[in-house]
C-alpha cells in the first residue's frame, strides 16, 4: 500500500489540491450569490456586468440593444433590434468556469509568480472570451433562431470549455513544476 501511495504521490496531490480549492472557491462563490440581494446590482453584481457589457458590445456592433431586470427569475433580460432574444443568469458571467480554471491551475502550481500570473490573465481570457460567446450567441438566435438549442447547448459552450482546456493544456506543457518533474 505504501508503494502504491509513494508511485501516485503526485496524482494524490493534484486530486487533493483541486478538490480542496475548488470546494474553498465554490463555497465562497455560493455564499456571494446568498448574500448578494439584488438591490444595488440584480441579479448580482458579476451577473449584472455581464449584461451591461454585453449590451455594450452588441450596441457597439450597431445592434439596438437593451438588458432590463427580469421580473419572474433572478435574471437579466436581453433584447436586441426589438426581440427578446435570451436571458443572463447567473451561470453566463463564466465565474464557474474561472474557479474550475484557477482550482485546476493550482492544483498543478508553477513558480508562484508566474501561477498568481496565468492565473489573472487566464481568467480576464475566459471572461472576455465569454462575453464575445454571449454576443455572437445573441447575433446567432437572432438571425438563425431555428439553431437556437445547439447554439446554446452545444457550440458555445463548447467554446468557453475548449478556451479553459487549451489554457490548462499550455500551463501543464509550458510552466507547471509537474512537467519539470516529469521531465
Amino acid at each position: 500500500m505504501k508503494a502504491l501511495l509513494v508511485k501516485y504521490k503526485s496524482v494524490i496531490k493534484f486530486m487533493l489540491t483541486f478538490l480542496l480549492v475548488y470546494t474553498l472557491l465554490s463555497f465562497t462563490y455560493k455564499l456571494y450569490l446568498k448574500y448578494s440581494d439584488g438591490t444595488l446590482y440584480y441579479p448580482d453584481y458579476f451577473t449584472h456586468l455581464v449584461a451591461k457589457q454585453s449590451e455594450a458590445l452588441l450596441g457597439t456592433l450597431g445592434y439596438q440593444t437593451e438588458v432590463t431586470p427580469h421580473p419572474d427569475e433572478p435574471s437579466m433580460k436581453l433584447i436586441t433590434n426589438g426581440i427578446y432574444l435570451g436571458r443572463i443568469v447567473e451561470g453566463c458571467n463564466s465565474l464557474s468556469v474561472i474557479i474550475l480554471f484557477v482550482s485546476f491551475i493550482i492544483a498543478f502550481s508553477g513558480h508562484p509568480k508566474t501561477t498568481f500570473f496565468y492565473i489573472l490573465s487566464g481568467s480576464v481570457l475566459i471572461y472576455t472570451v465569454n462575453l464575445l460567446r454571449i454576443v455572437f450567441l445573441i447575433m446567432g438566435l437572432l438571425y438563425y433562431p431555428e439553431y437556437q438549442e445547439i447554439l446554446h447547448t452545444v457550440i458555445f459552450p463548447a467554446i468557453i470549455y475548449g478556451m479553459m482546456f487549451l489554457l490548462w493544456i499550455v500551463w501543464v506543457n509550458r510552466f507547471s513544476k509537474q512537467k519539470k518533474v516529469n521531465a
